[in-house]
């Protein structure tokens, strides 16, 4: 039994993977990691390896802890991904970011594919048909956009993500609303549209903790997946087992 891990700016995800299935999920704040770990330890008893990749620091006193429960595989910049690289900064490219396109590269061989991350930042990655990362871009997310109106102004209100139909906001609170969740999908659009126009066969997947909220609100079809680094986790310790 194999668990991926995931350690984002803001949460812990972890899938339990029995061969290939998920077979079970857990999210928690990085400073209670050694809690829900003992939790998962116990009901898992059978999880014998861990395979992480990590945007925030991780603790050596977890990772040794870690380490004497099962066998634990780190992605790093060194590691062998299954794409050639063509990004001018490599050591400056999120793990992350590098998980999701080989993730792609092995879900969908020979297509073109934009990655979208949405989460506490929205990654874009585009990957070509012939195993090329090209790079991407990065802008705020969801939560950012509401959090630094509400920071850097005087008066504005902290509010949680709401949709609106209405694209004109009648009151502070739906203006604010409208202004970031279809500010959001109109960059998501633009982005899937500008690519779409150099990558015809081009194929779009949208993960991360905002995936679901927005995947039935765009208008581009896409591969809509929360869990597809997680997954990508799993894809990639094969691949490499395989090498």
């Amino acid at each position: 039994m194999l668990l991926t891990v995931d350690v984002g700016n803001t949460f812990v995800k972890v899938a339990v993977f029995e061969e290939v299935e998920l077979v079970d999920k857990f999210v928690f704040e990085l400073e209670k990691a050694k809690y829900n770990f003992k939790t998962i330890f116990t009901t898992y008893p059978q999880a014998s390896k861990l395979i992480y990749a990590s945007v925030a620091t991780v603790e050596p006193a977890l990772l040794t802890w870690l380490q004497e429960r099962v066998e634990v595989y780190s992605l790093s910049h060194q590691s062998s991904f299954p794409f050639v690289n063509t990004y001018q900064t490599p050591e400056t490219l999120g793990i992350d970011r590098m998980v999701l396109a080989a993730g792609a590269v092995l879900k969908f061989p020979q297509k073109t594919c934009l990655i979208i991350d949405a989460g506490t930042c929205i990654t874009y990655d585009l990957v070509t048909s012939n195993g090329v990362y090209e790079g991407g871009a990065i802008s705020p997310g969801i939560a950012l956009r509401y959090g630094s109106l509400h920071d850097y102004t005087a008066k504005l209100p902290l509010l949680q993500a709401t949709y609106f139909q209405n694209e004109v906001g009648k009151t502070t609170n739906e203006s604010i609303h409208v202004g970031v969740v279809h500010g959001v999908l109109n960059e998501i659009e633009g982005f899937i549209c500008k690519y779409s126009v150099n990558y015809q066969d081009l194929t779009v997947i949208l993960t991360g903790g905002d995936a679901n909220f927005l995947a039935n609100r765009l208008k581009s079809t896409i591969f809509a997946d929360e869990n597809f680094l997680l997954k990508s986790l799993h894809s990639l310790h094969i691949y490499s087992l395989e090498k």
